[in-house]
């Protein structure tokens, strides 16, 4: 053999045996791989034994509900109200509005008998409610002794956020379907009422049928889920303490007088001639709450010393 012939051969055979070399440690790369993701998928153990359950990663996006536009208003794109910040307290979203901005729940106490705070239902028409609700939240914040050890309470500060960010004044009312969620709930729904005496100074419905809104299904699982023995919806203004139920549930007409005994809120209330239906406290009663929708006494006052006194009747309320 020559010695050209020879050369090439070696050439050759040292060629073949780099790719061997690049494919095996390839393989030896895959396999490592492999059998790293195979150890983290698999249940993890203690040096004793003990199995640990797969971790499974916490969504970040969320799927919200499908909502049918009302055919009686068109969406209104607004900006979002500023959040209410509470140092040390934690808020809990409860569900999302038409336009997807949360429903949050602040919880105070861990005692067994649950009572709630609902505000800004009519959102930026009602804004003093909002802001009531927020300064109830710091005093208990500040005096967290004024929660009796037996009370859990649940303060929603703002059950129509899309309102309140769209207009502090009569544009507000409603959520971004042009729905009055205190027309909205499934207990003496009607899809219209006469406005002899109701509210009438700017186009509201009560929806394409009962629940049909977010804000108002939300705010029905909550108390579908939780054991609330009393609940005061605030609204303003003047009207006074509407109990829930049709006729008024005794209990909730308890409530509303031992809220009368301790404020200025008229009880009976103020009788305008409007037929109230579908109310978030007629709904509550209906599931065995003591409820009242309560009206501050202007559109802009918060009566905060009052609800001070009110706020201790409905935590030592018993039914």
């Amino acid at each position: 053999m020559s010695v050209h012939k020879k050369k090439t051969s070696a050439i050759v055979l040292l060629v073949w045996g780099l790719n061997a070399a690049g494919i095996f440690a390839l393989l030896i790369v895959f396999f490592i791989y492999w059998f790293h993701q195979s150890a983290l998928a698999a249940p993890q153990a203690d040096p004793v034994g003990t199995i640990y359950p797969t971790i499974t990663s916490i969504p970040t996006r969320y799927n919200l509900p499908t909502i049918t536009p009302n055919p009686h208003s068109t969406e209104i794109v607004v900006d979002s109200p500023t959040p209410f910040v509470l140092l040390g307290v934690q808020s809990g979203v409860i569900g999302y509005s038409v336009s997807g901005r949360p429903i949050e729940v602040y919880t105070f106490g861990q005692g067994p008998k649950q009572r709630m705070i609902v505000a800004g239902i009519h959102g930026g028409y009602e804004w003093n409610t909002i802001a009531l609700a927020d300064q109830l939240m710091d005093y208990i914040n500040n005096n967290p002794d004024v929660i009796p050890s037996d009370v859990t309470l649940y303060v929603l500060r703002d059950l129509n956020p899309d309102g309140d960010a769209r207009d502090h004044g009569i544009d507000g009312r409603v959520n971004d379907h042009g729905v009055d969620l205190n027309r909205n709930f499934p207990v003496n729904w009607t899809a219209t009422w006469d406005r002899t005496g109701c509210f009438d100074q700017a186009p509201t419905t009560s929806g394409t049928g009962p629940g049909s809104e977010p804000e108002t299904r939300t705010m029905m699982n909550f108390l579908n889920f939780h054991n609330i023995d009393a609940l005061i919806s605030y609204h303003s203004a003047a009207l006074g303490i509407f109990p829930g139920g049709t006729p008024w549930d005794p209990n909730s007409v308890r409530l509303a007088q031992a809220i009368a005994k301790v404020s200025d809120y008229p009880f009976p209330p103020i009788n305008t001639g409007c037929v109230y239906n579908g109310t978030l406290a007629d709904y509550a009663a209906s599931r065995g709450i003591a409820a009242v929708d309560m009206e501050l006494s202007t559109h802009e006052k918060t009566d905060y010393s009052v609800n001070l006194k009110v706020l201790n009747v409905l935590l030592h309320f018993q039914k």
